[in-house]
């Protein structure tokens, strides 16, 4: 369906009686702190090193395998909104709630920094789902409800190698 907006020709995809901008910005904002997280993994992935360093380095892949999944899912549906995804790495860098993590290469010391991780992600997560669901958004709470429960059972895994 097109729709004409501001004199300009509009994809719409979806019938949301609802604008989606602020979903979208949300959801960008999601993208570019999952989009840390990836990275971040990817790094810890790479520079494990000591006494767990072979199931750490397996665990880290299964995170940051997930992550680009999960990343892909939040990108198309920003585009399912009418939207543009975040998609440079500065973009990322500049709206994400994480920050870049370099030279960490100890296991409790990386766990730590996962869970704090998964904990900021949790509230995003909750934040967009909240959002979505104040504008009858069900396809955006639905995509991402899974990942919530999925976070929260990662978190106490976690939480639990580390005894918190």
């Amino acid at each position: 369906m097109f729709v004409l907006e501001s004199n300009k020709l509009k994809m719409s995809y979806i019938d949301l009686n609802q604008n989606t901008e602020k979903t979208q910005q949300k959801l960008n904002s999601l993208l570019a702190t999952y989009q840390l997280y990836y990275q971040n993994m990817r790094g810890f992935h790479w520079n494990i090193k000591g006494e767990n360093f072979f199931e750490l380095h397996v665990k880290f892949e299964e995170f940051y395998t997930g992550a680009a999944a999960t990343i892909d899912e939040i990108a198309e549906r920003i585009l399912t909104l009418g939207g543009t995804p975040l998609h440079t790495f500065d973009d990322y860098i500049n709206h994400s709630t994480i920050k870049p993590v370099k030279d960490l290469n100890e296991g409790k010391a990386i766990m730590n920094h996962i869970y704090d991780m998964h904990t900021v992600l949790l509230g995003l997560l909750r934040e967009a789902v909240a959002l979505a669901a104040d504008q009858d958004d069900e396809g955006t709470q639905d995509m991402l409800t899974p990942v919530i429960s999925e976070l929260e059972k990662t978190n106490w895994m976690v939480g639990a190698w580390l005894r918190k």
